[in-house]
Parts: C-alpha cells; sequence; structure tokens
C-alpha cells in the first residue's frame, strides 16, 4: 500500500466538500472516511448524499440513500424522476458551493456522470470504492481514468487493474476491516436478542434495498419453516439494515408463523451468534465473511435484469467472498436455485456436517489475512485531502 504525506498545517483548508454514496454500504464507509477527514482537518465541512450513517457524521443531505438504491431495471426506472431531481439538485450545488473536493463512493451509474461534471468544473475529483468493472463493463476504466484525479480501491486486485491503465490509484485494503467489530460477548448477545443458548441459530440477510428484501425475505422466510420442520430445535435472527423501514419487514414477516429476532443497531453481533448465515449477495456477504461465518449466498433478480446480467457479466461467481478468493468457498444458489427447498437442503447439509463447516472457517480466515490491514478510511482520508490540496 501506498503512504500519503499528511496535508501541510500551514495552509488554509477550503470548507466545502461533496460526498456521494448511494448504498448502505457507502454509506457506512462514507461515514468512517468523513470522520477520519476531519480528525485530520476539523475544520471541513460535508454535503451529499448519504443515509443515517453520514448524517451522524455531520454530512448535510441533499438526498437520502433510501430515495436512490435500486435493484434491477425494472426499478431504476422507477426512481427516475427521484435521481433527475437529485442530480439536478447536485449539479446546481457546483456552482453555487465551489466545492474544494468531490467525492464519489461506487454507485457508478450516478457518481461517474457527476464526477465528469465536477471535472468540468474544475473541482478534483477523488473516487473512493471501485466499481465492480472486473465483472462488468470494464470499459469503464478508461472514463474513470479520465475523470478521476485520484482514486482509492479496496481490494487487492484492482491496483494493478487500474494502475495498468494510467489511473492514478492507491489501494487501502479494505475499510470493513475497521468496521466489522462485535459489541458484546456471545452470552449478551444471546440475551439482548432473545435467543436461547445451545439452540442452532441461522441469520437471516435478505439485503439492504426494499426491493431486494421484498423479493428476498419470503423466500427465506420460507426456507426457514422447512428447516424448523426437518431439524428442530432451531432459532433465526435478522440483522435490519439502516437503510431499511422496520415496517418493510415487518410487514413481509407478518403472514409466516416462524419467529425471527430483528436486530437494528447491533448487526454484527447477530451474525457472530449464528453457526450459519444466509446472505443476499452484497456488501454483506464480506462482512458475514470477516465473522469467518459459515454462509450461503443466494440472489433473486427480475427475469429481464437476469437475463441482462448473464449477457454482461464476466466473472464465474457473483459472490464478493469468492471473487475475492479467487474459488467458490460458500455455495452460492442464484435466480432459480434460490427456491426455499433448494436453500433448506443446502443449510440442512451445511448445519450436518461440521466438517463443511470447518473447512468454510479456514478459507474464511486465509481470505481476511489476505485483505490487508486496518486504517483503510484513515489512508484513503489522507489520500483524499492531498487529492485537495495539491490540484492545480
Amino acid at each position: 500500500m501506498q503512504s500519503e504525506p499528511s496535508p501541510s498545517p500551514g495552509r488554509a483548508v477550503p470548507r466545502r466538500i461533496l460526498i456521494i454514496a448511494g448504498e448502505a454500504s457507502g454509506d457506512l464507509h462514507g461515514s468512517n472516511l468523513v470522520r477520519q477527514m476531519k480528525a485530520i482537518e476539523p475544520g471541513l465541512r460535508f454535503y451529499g448524499v448519504g443515509g443515517r450513517k453520514m448524517r451522524e457524521a455531520g454530512v448535510e443531505l441533499a438526498a437520502d440513500i433510501a430515495d436512490m438504491a435500486v435493484v434491477g431495471l425494472t426499478e431504476v426506472v422507477k426512481k427516475i424522476p427521484a435521481i433527475l431531481g437529485v442530480r439536478r439538485k447536485l449539479k446546481l450545488s457546483l456552482g453555487r458551493e465551489r466545492p474544494a473536493l468531490a467525492i464519489f463512493i461506487d454507485y457508478p451509474d450516478f457518481n461517474l456522470p457527476m464526477a465528469k461534471l465536477a471535472k468540468s468544473r474544475g473541482i478534483p475529483v477523488f473516487y473512493y470504492i471501485s466499481p465492480q468493472v472486473w465483472a462488468w463493463r470494464k470499459g469503464r476504466i478508461g472514463q474513470i481514468g479520465r475523470t478521476v484525479d485520484r482514486m482509492a480501491v479496496i481490494l487487492p486486485f484492482e491496483e494493478e487493474l487500474y494502475r495498468a491503465s494510467g489511473v492514478d490509484v492507491s489501494f487501502v485494503g479494505h475499510p470493513l476491516l475497521d468496521a466489522v467489530k462485535t459489541r458484546y460477548g456471545r452470552d449478551e448477545a444471546l440475551r439482548r436478542f432473545g435467543l436461547k443458548d445451545g439452540v442452532r441459530t441461522i441469520a437471516l440477510l435478505p439485503g439492504s434495498r426494499p426491493a431486494e428484501v421484498e423479493r428476498m425475505l419470503p423466500v427465506m422466510m420460507r426456507m426457514a419453516a422447512i428447516l424448523e420442520r426437518e431439524l428442530p430445535p432451531l432459532q433465526f435472527v435478522l440483522p435490519v439494515a439502516d437503510s431499511l423501514p422496520a415496517q418493510t419487514v415487518e410487514d413481509i414477516l407478518g403472514p409466516f408463523g416462524t419467529r425471527v429476532a430483528l436486530v437494528r443497531d447491533d448487526i454484527y453481533d447477530a451474525v457472530a451468534v449464528a453457526d450459519l448465515a444466509v446472505v443476499t449477495s452484497g456488501t454483506a456477504t464480506l462482512e458475514t465473511a470477516l465473522l469467518e461465518k459459515p454462509m450461503i449466498i443466494v440472489y433473486k433478480m427480475s427475469m429481464v435484469s437476469y437475463a441482462v446480467g448473464r449477457m454482461v457479466v464476466k466473472v464465474p461467481c457473483i459472490g464478493l467472498v469468492n471473487i475475492i478468493a479467487g474459488k467458490k468457498i460458500v455455495p452460492e444458489l442464484i435466480q432459480g436455485d434460490a427456491g426455499a427447498e433448494r436453500m433448506a437442503a443446502e443449510a440442512m447439509d451445511i448445519l450436518s456436517s461440521p466438517e463443511r463447516q470447518a473447512a468454510m472457517k479456514r478459507e474464511l480466515s486465509l481470505l481476511r489475512r489476505n485483505m490487508g490491514t486496518a486504517g483503510a478510511s484513515e489512508r484513503a482520508a489522507r489520500i483524499a485531502l492531498a487529492a485537495m490540496r495539491n490540484f492545480r
């Protein structure tokens, strides 16, 4: 990893910085980045797009990620008016606020056009967390190289990919290495969540976006009913993402008879007490991996989105865990395979096989060691501040 010099204390720091994240994971990483930048330069002020965590870090939100997050082509169409409204507001702010730096976190279909616009206005651009160009639309690397002034990536193989195309890039390690920490011991966590010791526990992670949860949680609940019948006693815990309205989850759970412990704030503790996690593909798979928890990755999307995805996605696995490992270390059940019966059969096989659980844990432990060291947010903060100060 490259180290960056600390910003010179003798130079005045412009106050306003634009920062845009469009999903729950970006909200988490953006909040940690903002806190680190403020720790280095306390006078900085931030505005942009994010969620609860970025708001708590002091970002003045022009829009909330709840209005921006989409899954698949059909949902994009529904959200177009809201997304265009946010884009117009931010475009106006580039002229009115004249931010000293624009920070973009993943979310490429929204962020890359905004980054290009910021660049055209003479505003330095820092891109944090790469779009998954290695999976699909690799041609975006050139667009990113022409648009950004500095880039920080969080997966070890991404640095070489961008550097080969002339992008000024640094690998900073994965910010989840700082974020994924439990707060309680096992006994205290079980007590807080109303779970019993000695009963096998399954964590259900249906996603962070409403459309995702509406699609995946009913299937997970039908799976839970099968498991309760075939492999009792069991108990279930569901960590609820910050970006999800509680009512969305409760409305889905209502018709099902299976008891599920809902956990809002202590999501890592909820996963840590489980024997197995069933996880919708996304950042949550990596969070679960860092807790070294056996898992099944599942995903469903609309038939239109799936058909398009099969044509453009160029990687053999869809789970970040398996992509980073370079092989399938945890099972993936996608689209037609992600039915309740198939998911339940996979879960029963894992829960009934201590050898399979141990093998997964060994691979996940190795994956964690290969993901770099803690401190990614601070390293990214120093790169961002250097990009702002060194801009000509």
